[in-house]
């Protein structure tokens, strides 16, 4: 080692070195050794307190979330660390490049703080409003459907029954006869004038007959000559009376009181025997005709009440009395035919009207209904929401929650439905709106706008 000014030593040269190289000063090499042990015990601080850190969290059960706050936000804190460091020593890109990272961590640990937050004060869903209906007890007699027509107690289509020219037509169409009231007239000049000319051979034929039993009561003709006389006058009268027929059967009589339909001939129109000219019906009372499977004939008897609905009276019901039973089953449908009897004093009802028949049986049954629309129907099963009172373990509140119940459906009748098994009187189920709602939801009921089931419900027509 060489002496030097001012306390500062020189290397010794060695044999890589030349003599006349400058001498390096020992205190830089000292100071960058320096410089990196300190690096290095600064960031094995840092990893311990991190790491101690986490094991802390992780020996008291903290939350992941938390873990990654406390670490983010170490890390943010090293980081600023080092880029304050770095500007210090004047490494101006070095720190805002390390400032930058510092940044980083702050906004992304604010960003997980706030998740934590919300995670941990979750969201509640506010209760849903329903409206909502009880279970009701009531006595529904057994029914039994069917659809069928409607057939008049007497019809026919009044035809002629000889052919000729038609030369009156005196009846309205769709107007009211009469029994034996003349609807049309026939051309019967031709007729009328051999009815004359039977009359006029009648009489004589009456005369010679006469004059042959006054010469036989005086022995002057034989008998055989007064039979003759009397078989002349008889075919004489036989055809007088053929003619007089003839002509009353130009005449179309009303076989019964009923109502007229449209008339099929005109005046001056030719028609053939047997050619329809008007319908007749009598409407008070009607048949409905329909048929029910033959499982049911033993509940069937002769005077149960039926009652009747169709779209022509939308809402109404008509009743009337089973009156028929047909004394055979029919062999492919295995249906048996069946007759009831309806008054039709205002004639709504027409024959072939389509018709919905219920027949009532006469034991009652005590049956629980709900309206339809409580049902939610699905492939694996049918269920309802019951309404019931929860309350809450945490605040001691007491609200309204639903529980799905399944159930079994029987048959409905206007805006009611049968429940088999599932339920029972005086629960309070949700009326409406069911496809909305899921079991455990906490709801309200608000039933103002609620829409009110009938038994036999009348929908205005839009």
């Amino acid at each position: 080692m060489w002496p030097a000014p001012c306390g500062v030593s020189y290397l010794n040269p060695e044999k890589d070195q030349l003599m006349h190289d400058v001498a390096k000063p020992v205190i830089k090499r000292e100071r960058s050794r320096s410089s990196v042990v300190k690096k290095g015990l600064f960031t094995i601080f840092w990893v311990v307190v991190l790491a101690a850190l986490i094991l802390g969290l992780v020996l008291f059960q903290a939350k992941i979330i938390t873990m990654v706050v406390l670490a983010v936000l170490a890390l943010a804190i090293f980081l600023g660390t080092v880029s304050f460091r770095s500007f210090r020593r004047q490494g101006t890109t070095s720190g805002a490049i390390w400032a930058v990272f510092c940044l980083l961590c702050l906004l992304v640990d604010v960003k997980v703080a706030q998740i934590r937050t919300m995670t941990a004060s979750p969201f509640t869903m506010p209760p849903t409003t329903v409206s909502s209906v009880a279970v009701k007890e009531v006595d529904w007699e057994p029914v039994l459907s069917s659809v069928g027509s409607i057939s008049p107690v007497q019809g026919a289509t009044v035809a002629a029954e000889l052919g000729g020219t038609v030369s009156e037509v005196l009846f309205q169409n769709g107007g009211i006869a009469k029994k034996d009231q003349v609807l049309m007239r026939l051309d019967t000049s031709s007729e009328r004038a051999q009815l004359h000319t039977a009359e006029a051979d009648l009489a004589l034929a009456k005369s010679d007959l006469e004059r042959a039993k006054d010469l036989a009561s005086r022995k002057v003709i034989s008998q055989s000559e007064l039979d003759s006389a009397d078989s002349k006058f008889k075919q004489k009268a036989g055809t007088v009376d053929n003619m007089r027929s003839m002509i009353a059967k130009k005449e179309l009589h009303a076989p019964f009181d009923g109502q007229l339909g449209i008339r099929q001939v005109n005046v001056g129109q030719t028609i053939n025997p047997g050619q329809l000219v008007v319908a007749l019906t009598a409407l008070n009372p009607v048949y409905v005709d329909f048929a029910l499977p033959q499982q049911n004939l033993p509940k069937l008897a002769e005077g149960l009440e039926v009652r009747v609905h169709t779209d022509t009276l939308a809402g109404e019901e008509i009743k009337g009395k089973l009156t028929a039973i047909n004394s055979m089953v029919d062999a492919v449908t295995r249906n048996v035919t069946l007759q009831a009897t309806l008054e039709n004093s205002k004639h709504d009802l027409r024959p072939g009207m389509f018709v919905k028949v219920d027949v009532n049986l006469p034991e009652k049954n005590r049956t629980l209904v709900i309206p339809g629309s409580a049902i939610s129907y699905a492939p694996y099963g049918d269920s309802v929401f019951v309404v019931e009172k929860k309350k809450d373990p945490k605040t001691g509140h007491e609200g309204l929650s639903l529980r799905q119940q399944f159930v079994r459906i029987g048959e409905s009748r206007g805006d009611f439905i049968a429940i088999k098994e599932g339920l029972k009187a005086g629960e309070t189920v949700v009326a409406t709106g069911v496809f909305k709602l899921r079991n455990g939801m906490d709801v309200t009921i608000n039933n103002n706008l609620a829409p009110k089931p009938e038994l036999n419900p009348k929908p205005v027509d839009s």
